[in-house]
């Protein structure tokens, strides 16, 4: 199954002419004032799609400028938690986790009712309608394909792949305490070794003897990933799919494999933060990204899989999304509150045993 962004250029301008005529259609309404609301996100690939293909049109159709702040979702939620008594943003994405945060921090407004809201599948729908799921993802394994070729190995099948003898020195595993990735690979693990969300001891007490031995580096984020993949130096290392699509769409040599014992819902959701300067603007841009043609595009050109079931998905984008529900029948949701309860003191016990 290949996955990439990059699509035939018939399919590229029937979704931008679709979004001419919409913008187009509502340009009348548009005010002579020009407002700018902030939106913090990712950066690369998810700022590119959106910037180009999904913002233009509400700018058009509201009058209104959408400026990305960049980060990682924990650098968004330390910025807007900085900022809670007046607001430098109007809007964030961040990782399902730490959106469950968010909300316990008071960051995010409930969400006003819409269809589009209405639309989503049940799982986008964060609590209280406080957050919305924008994309949605999960957590597998992806391995070099170019290395795995030269060895004669097979695809890994198996969360349990990280232990085998024959990747000592090849694994690339992200920290636990700064990465959503290396969260769910070491749940995963946990959990086959008989923990759970609430009861890591399992996961502690036998990764020594399993899989750390295997680790090369544990790395803060997954950047590192396509040149440690393009040296030789990374076999296999927890991963999205959408990130494998990226990367394979630079020509690095990496494929995604779906773990029999299932992969880790990452969902990437929206809030609009809570006593922002513009919060009708924002309640508007929120209700907007849930539209069918705004996560279409995003589908397209980006390779973001949609939350709206009546997003239109044709060709790989189809092919895509097939795929994706696929891999969301073993999928795990983890319990969020469990698990922002304890990762203080999981990230700690990790620093002090684990990456010492």
């Amino acid at each position: 199954m290949t996955f990439s962004p990059r699509f035939a250029s018939r399919t590229r301008r029937a979704l931008v002419a679709a979004a001419a005529l919409a913008t187009m259609a509502a340009a009348g309404t548009a005010t002579a004032q020009t407002k700018t609301l902030y939106i913090g996100m990712n950066g690369g690939t998810m700022e590119k799609a959106y910037t180009q293909y999904v913002f233009p049109a509400f700018e058009k159709l509201h009058g209104v400028k959408v400026v990305v702040v960049p980060g990682t979702s924990s650098d968004i939620l330390a910025k807007a938690q900085a900022n809670k008594d007046k607001p430098q943003m109007h809007v964030m994405f961040l990782d399902d986790g730490i959106m469950v945060r968010a909300m316990g921090m008071g960051l995010c407004e409930k969400q006003k009712p819409n269809q589009n809201l209405n639309d989503l599948y049940p799982a986008a729908r964060f609590k209280d309608d406080l957050a919305s799921g924008v994309s949605l993802g999960m957590t597998g394994i992806a391995y070099n394909t170019k290395m795995f070729a030269e060895k004669g190995w097979a695809a890994p099948t198996s969360w349990m792949d990280f232990a085998d003898p024959k990747y000592k020195g090849k694994v690339v595993f992200q920290s636990m305490p700064s990465s959503s990735f290396g969260l769910h690979g070491f749940l995963m693990f946990n959990r086959i070794q008989g923990g759970n969300d609430k009861n890591v001891e399992p996961g502690f007490t036998n990764w020594a003897k399993t899989i750390g031995p295997n680790v090369l580096e544990y790395i803060p984020s997954s950047a590192k990933i396509s040149e440690m993949v393009q040296t030789g130096e990374a076999a296999i290392f927890p991963l999205t799919p959408t990130s494998v699509a990226a990367l394979k769409a630079k020509g690095i040599p990496v494929e995604y494999a779906q773990p029999k014992e299932g992969s880790v819902v990452l969902m990437t959701g929206q809030c609009v933060i809570a006593k922002n300067s513009e919060p009708e603007l924002a309640q508007k841009l929120a209700e907007f990204l849930l539209s069918p043609l705004a996560q279409a595009n995003v589908l397209q050109f980006g390779a973001q899989i949609p939350t709206n079931p009546k997003a239109p998905a044709v060709g790989e984008g189809a092919a895509q999304v097939a795929q994706i529900s696929q891999w969301m029948k073993n999928a795990v949701t983890l319990d969020w509150d469990s698990v922002n309860a304890n990762r203080p003191a999981w990230n700690a016990r990790w620093n002090k045993t684990i990456e010492r």
